[in-house]
């Protein structure tokens, strides 16, 4: 099924052309439950970007090309072309519990283009970059009418190609979501992949108190109806740089015995974010969300993160704390609460809403998608739905052997964070 609408030009990127893909065979009427875990994330969106340079490869994908192997896809994943409801009835607290109704609605398909050349783009200042290149929708106010995924193909000037996620952070985390978009590329070269097997942690957790409060990893928000946005207070922007080897190499001189990259780059970013509000109040505590692929249980979709705190109080201000010892704090001191947020039963903001949140997805094989054996040559994560505390995600970069670090902040610090980290990482 092809629908297909023009949007005005708006910016860099503009053109954009919306059609749907649905799975190949009828799914029928199928209810797909979700697990606690899954509902605890259902307000976040994940946002990730894959540039693949002008070439034989990027001319000979069209999008017809890229369309044709995700009509099977969707056949292994047809919870993704489903949409929300609501169990009828009442659950705990009145609220009606929502799952995915299998309807086979489809996924939409968002062509673009952009007006710069793709080695300008990402070399050029990264603020909102990923938004633009990921379709900006979130879920409702009309739920069932709501697409759980996005791609947008956006062609640039030079030929260059990008893909573009956006992902409802409530039918999985990020090793989900690229497990997911690695088995359509997989497709797409001409491979046969492994099966894929659907088994979602659909089994309701005991629940807390009626009025417990809130796990200190998280806010309590709501209750949230159809429109799964919390507007936060302030205006919030996308920020990305790149950490290189050389600079990595440098920070890493200070890195204590016990901890490891993602820990002492997160302890920076802890202590400039620390510095930069300095003047309005302290960051004491932060959120910790680590990805782990090694500990999947093997389901294909499903939130599996591990989610705790770290609480400094018993020292200075991070923001005068070396960052050695903040990062020995970030390797010992984290307070796992994933159980107590799967268990929760009101809504939470998990990324930036109690407090600042530092996001590990070093593990995750962000560089996997491989169309006919070319590997982009940069892959970036950013999520929408943050809190104005704000969250950080640390990741690989194309060659393992630098970072790629993405802020979610709100907009009136990102001049202030560029500054402080230009001066101790020497960024551009």
């Amino acid at each position: 099924m092809v629908f297909e609408e023009e949007e005005a030009p708006t910016g860099p990127v503009y053109g954009h052309r919306l059609s749907t893909v649905v799975p190949s065979s009828v799914t029928g009427e199928v209810d797909y439950e979700l697990g606690d875990a899954d509902l605890a994330f259902k307000l976040h969106y994940l946002r990730g970007v894959y540039y693949f340079p002008a070439g034989e490869v990027t001319r000979a994908v069209t999008t017809k090309v890229l369309k044709d192997p995700m009509f099977p896809w969707l056949d292994a994943y047809f919870p993704v072309a489903g949409r929300v409801r609501r169990a009828e009835g009442e659950g705990e607290g009145g609220a009606r519990r929502p799952y995915i109704k299998c309807n086979d609605c489809g996924v939409r398909i968002v062509e673009a283009k952009c007006d710069r050349e793709m080695a300008d783009w990402i070399r050029d200042d990264g603020v909102d970059r990923i938004r633009q290149l990921c379709y900006d929708k979130v879920l409702g106010p009309e739920l069932f009418f709501s697409p759980l995924l996005y791609v947008q193909i956006t062609n640039f000037k030079c030929g260059g190609l990008a893909l573009g996620f956006s992902w409802a952070h409530l039918i999985g985390d990020v090793a989900s979501a690229t497990a997911c978009f690695n088995w359509w590329a997989q497709i797409l070269s001409g491979k046969k992949p492994d099966a894929t097997v659907l088994t979602p942690a659909n089994k309701a957790l005991g629940h807390s108190p009626a009025g417990a409060a809130a796990p200190r990893s998280v806010k309590q928000v709501g209750p949230i109806e159809d429109h799964w946005l919390v507007p936060a207070p302030r205006e919030m922007a996308c920020y990305s740089f790149h950490v290189t080897e050389p600079t990595l190499k440098k920070l890493q001189q200070q890195q204590p015995a016990s901890a490891g990259t993602f820990e002492l780059v997160a302890a920076l970013m802890w202590q400039t974010v620390a510095k930069v509000r300095a003047a309005t109040g302290d960051v004491k505590t932060v959120t910790v969300v680590k990805a782990d692929p090694a500990a999947r249980s093997g389901k294909s979709l499903g939130n599996e993160q591990k989610v705790g705190y770290v609480d400094a109080s018993g020292s200075s201000s991070p923001a005068k704390t070396g960052v050695a010892e903040l990062a020995a704090l970030l390797a010992k001191g984290v307070v796992d609460e994933t159980a107590a947020v799967a268990a929760f039963p009101a809504d939470v903001l998990v990324y930036g809403g109690a407090n600042l949140t530092l996001v590990d997805i070093e593990g995750v094989d962000v560089y996997g998608l491989e169309i006919k054996g070319q590997r982009p040559v940069h892959v970036e994560y950013g999520m929408d739905g943050v809190g104005e505390e704000g969250a950080v995600i640390v990741q690989p970069d194309a060659d393992g052997r630098g970072r790629l670090v993405t802020a979610v902040l709100p907009r009136d610090e990102i001049e202030s964070l560029r500054a402080a980290l230009g001066t101790a990482l020497q960024l551009k």
